[in-house]
């Protein structure tokens, strides 16, 4: 059994509002220097060993990510 994440980030191209929103939030509650925020989306799965790198990007790219404005990656965290 292993852990494996999946990041998925608006790409750079993309508006990201809520980052928006969060970055113009933080000075109002007293939070200095940061400059910009980027919001994303991390799942978590849990997947045996029969479980391939190859069959994990075709996860991330039918189900987790819209690829047209999301980027993705996926890390194995434990084995």
């Amino acid at each position: 059994m292993a852990r494996v994440v999946v990041e998925v980030m608006p790409k750079a191209e993309i508006l990201d509002p809520q980052g928006q929103a969060i970055a113009g939030a933080l000075p109002r509650l007293g939070f200095a220097g940061v400059s910009d925020v980027r919001q994303g989306k991390r799942f978590e799965l849990d997947v045996d060993d029969s479980v391939s790198d190859a069959e994990l990007e075709q996860i991330a790219e039918a189900l987790l990510a819209n690829t047209v404005i999301e980027d993705w990656k996926v890390v194995r965290v434990s084995a």
